[in-house]
Order: C-alpha cells, then sequence, then structure tokens
C-alpha cells in the first residue's frame, strides 16, 4: 500500500523543498536590497498602479521595437497563462490524480488545453527568434564587452530552459492522448491537442507499455524543470520576471529632466546669499549625515537596488547612450550590472560574517570607473529607453556627488568651472569687472 504512494511522497518533498529553496532565495534578496539607504514611494497609488499596468503589465514601453516586442509579449502572456497549467500539475502530483480538473471543467478544458499547446508553440517560435538575434544575427548590443562570459551563457541557458519546458509540455500531451486513445487505465478522454497531434508518428513504433514509460518521463522531466527554473531565477537576469512589478510601481514619477538637489547643500547656499540668515545656525539632527553620494552600494537607495536586481540586460539603454555610441567607456547597462555585483557581494559577506564588513572594496573604482560616470551626458536617454523604467543615471548622479563632495575628484574642467563661479560668479575666467568692460565694449 505505501509503495503506491511513493511518487505522490516524492513530488511532494520536491514541491516543498523547492518552495523552501525559492522563499530562502526571496528573503536573501529582500535583505540584500534593503540594505540600500531609504527612500520614501508611497505617494500617487493611483498613478503608481496605473504605470506599472501600463509599462509591466501591458509591456508599453516593449512594442516600441515591435519585432522584439510582438515575441516578448508572446513569451510574457504564454509565462502566464502557461503557469495555470500548473495547478492541475501540482494537484495530481499530491493527490496521484491524473487531469483532475477534467472531469468538472467539460468541454471548456478541451479549450483550456488547446489555448496552452497554441501558446506552447508560439512561445517555441518566439525563443528560436530570440535565440537566432543573439547567436546567428549577433546584435551589437548584445556584444558589448559587458557581456562577455556568465551573462551570455545566463541568456542562452534561459532561452533553452524555455525550449525545454515547451517541448516536454508538448511529448507529454501527445503521449498521453495516445494512452487516452488506447484506453489505458487512469488515462481519461480528456483535453484538445492541436499542436501535439502533429507528433503522433514520432510514437507510431512503442507500444502502450513503451508510451506510459514515455508519458510518466516527460511529465516529470517537465515538473521539476519547472523546479529548477523557478529557484534558477534568483542567480539570472530573468529574476526581472518577478520584480518587475514592483520596480514600476515604486520608479519615479517626475519627469525624466528632474534632478532632485541636495536638500543640506541647497540650505548651505541659501545661507550664503541670504544676508540676514544665521550662519552659525547648527543642522538639526534629521539633516546630519555621513556622507554626500554615494560610494558603495549599500549608499545608494532601495530603490536603485531594485533597479539593479531588475534589469534584464536588454541593453536598450546603452544602444540609445550618446556616450557609448561615441566610443566612450560608458554603458549604463553596465552600471546596473556592476551595482547588483557588489550588492550581491556584500550580500555574501553578511552571510559569511553575520554583518556589513569593510572587505576593502566599493563600488566606485573596483566596479565602476571615474571615466565611466563622468562620460555621461545625463541625458536621461538610458531611462526613456528601460522597457521597465530602470534609472541608471540616478545612479551615476548619487556616485559624481560623492567623487566631487567627499573626494573633491572632479574632472579639471570641472573644478575650474567650479572655481570660477565660486570666485567670479560666473563659469568664466574672468572678474565682474571685466565683464562688465566686455559688455560694454560689445
Amino acid at each position: 500500500m505505501i509503495i503506491t504512494y511513493i511518487p505522490n511522497i516524492i513530488f511532494t518533498s520536491l514541491l516543498i523543498f523547492s518552495i523552501w529553496f525559492f522563499r530562502r532565495n526571496v528573503l536573501l534578496l529582500k535583505r540584500n536590497i534593503l540594505l540600500g539607504r531609504d527612500i520614501d514611494r508611497s505617494d500617487q497609488k493611483k498613478k503608481r498602479w496605473l504605470k506599472m499596468l501600463r509599462v509591466s503589465v501591458g509591456q508599453s514601453k516593449m512594442i516600441n521595437r515591435p519585432i522584439a516586442g510582438i515575441f516578448h509579449v508572446v513569451i510574457y502572456a504564454g509565462f502566464i497563462i502557461m503557469n495555470i497549467e500548473l495547478l492541475e500539475i501540482i494537484t495530481d502530483g499530491i493527490l496521484g490524480t491524473h487531469r483532475v480538473f477534467a472531469s468538472s471543467l467539460g468541454s471548456f478544458y478541451s479549450f483550456i488545453i488547446s489555448v496552452f499547446e497554441i501558446f506552447a508553440a508560439l512561445i517555441i517560435l518566439a525563443v528560436v527568434v530570440f535565440w537566432a538575434r543573439r547567436n546567428i544575427l549577433k546584435l551589437k548590443r548584445f556584444l558589448k564587452p559587458e557581456m562577455g562570459g556568465w551573462p551570455k551563457k545566463d541568456a542562452n541557458l534561459i532561452l533553452y530552459f524555455e525550449l525545454i519546458l515547451m517541448t516536454l509540455f508538448l511529448l507529454m500531451n501527445v503521449t498521453d492522448s495516445l494512452l487516452q486513445n488506447a484506453d489505458y487505465p487512469g488515462y481519461i478522454k480528456a483535453g484538445a491537442f492541436p499542436v501535439s497531434s502533429f507528433l503522433i508518428p514520432l510514437f507510431d513504433s512503442f507500444n502502450v507499455e513503451s508510451l506510459f514509460i514515455l508519458e510518466r518521463i516527460f511529465w516529470w522531466s517537465h515538473i521539476i524543470g519547472i523546479f529548477i527554473f523557478l529557484n534558477y531565477l534568483y542567480y539570472s537576469k530573468h529574476l526581472h520576471i518577478i520584480l518587475a512589478f514592483p520596480n514600476t510601481y515604486f520608479s519615479n514619477l517626475k519627469p525624466n529632466g528632474y534632478m532632485k538637489n541636495n536638500e543640506l547643500v541647497t540650505r548651505e547656499v541659501k545661507l550664503m546669499l541670504d544676508p540676514n540668515a544665521n550662519q552659525y545656525e547648527s543642522n538639526s539632527p534629521g539633516e546630519i549625515t555621513d556622507k554626500f553620494g554615494a560610494s558603495d552600494a549599500n549608499d545608494l537607495t532601495w530603490i536603485q537596488l531594485l533597479n539593479a536586481y531588475t534589469c534584464t540586460e536588454c541593453g536598450r539603454c546603452t544602444a540609445e547612450c550618446p556616450a557609448n555610441q561615441t566610443g566612450k567607456k560608458l554603458s549604463p547597462r553596465k552600471i546596473m550590472m556592476d551595482t547588483r555585483d557588489r550588492i550581491e557581494e556584500i550580500g555574501r559577506n553578511i552571510n559569511g560574517k553575520g554583518k556589513i564588513n569593510n572587505d576593502g572594496k566599493q563600488l566606485i573604482g573596483d566596479y565602476i570607473s571615474h571615466e565611466e560616470i563622468w562620460a555621461c551626458t545625463s541625458c536621461n536617454a538610458c531611462v526613456e529607453a528601460c522597457p521597465i523604467d530602470i534609472d541608471p543615471l540616478s545612479i551615476i548622479m548619487d556616485l559624481r556627488q560623492y567623487l566631487v563632495m567627499e573626494n573633491s575628484a572632479a574632472p579639471n574642467d570641472l573644478n575650474n568651472m567650479i572655481g570660477n563661479i565660486e570666485n567670479n560668479g560666473a563659469p568664466w575666467p574672468f572678474s565682474n569687472q571685466d565683464r562688465v568692460l566686455w559688455a560694454k565694449e560689445n
């Protein structure tokens, strides 16, 4: 009797372990993101919900490039719709049933299975197209220096995962349909198979017992593959499948050209410009800061760290960046990848030491060079191009602020300009008197 339930016990154990491991990684992810500084993005809730629905659910920025956009929508919609199938597979796996919802849904069940199969075929087509774009057409934005090594392998690995999972789904269905037609015990006639039926000739030579073994192999391989895929997400750029929704909800609602001034600096400037202000007035405790800008990943806000984890590495930001187009080292995509790599490293240090410890590294210098951030023109092209509203510019500006205000490490031209503003009240190396004479002469 116990032997009968062994498959159910194995399945339930795998399910519990998969959920436990996924939850573990989610908690690590949450901890790493919350290592960033606090920032309030709880305002304008209605506007945020609408933006999330438009950008993440509606894929409004993806379809700006129709070919990639349409195929991405196919994979995205297929991902959501195909996950409905998991409800039945998990129920069957726990209870030891087979197509448990077929009897209660009747003819609608056949419609659902047909939709699943059509989407499986479309996803396979989309995956082949995306693989060809990366590996045959070799689009320029996929060949940037930061895309070598693991990022390239990761992008292809995800495509292989999706291809294998959809193929297993169709193979599972075709062998299932053949067992149904053979009146094999436990296989009720249920479902319609408009796509997998084309695969029937592949199995004509197999007897019923062999078909049963194959169907079980395909079924188990499919669900175990889904468990593996779920837990692989944490280590992959495809974490955006989950994080795109909160990322767009908490994204910046200000116009792209808007840049927030540091309130402490603004107050000091006002004190200098106001002859009636008390220049000896001390800062209130809430205004004290131990660092201007950001030198390491945990100096950034949690929104910026969420951005880094959400990055899809699609490269649209880098492709639109004028600095990158003119041969500069700056790549907004690399900024996000470096930020994610650094906060991951800080997280691993916490795992080992139990707290944040000084490992002698920081984001600026060890991951992102001075040359990269000073190449930025702050044009916001990267922000505008991102399909899920990631903001690389905000990280660049915080790193710049640290270099200028903490290290006085601005480029010479910028230092000269700042010195002229301080001494002459203008960017040019002329005194007020000289400017007046110049105006009279002209």
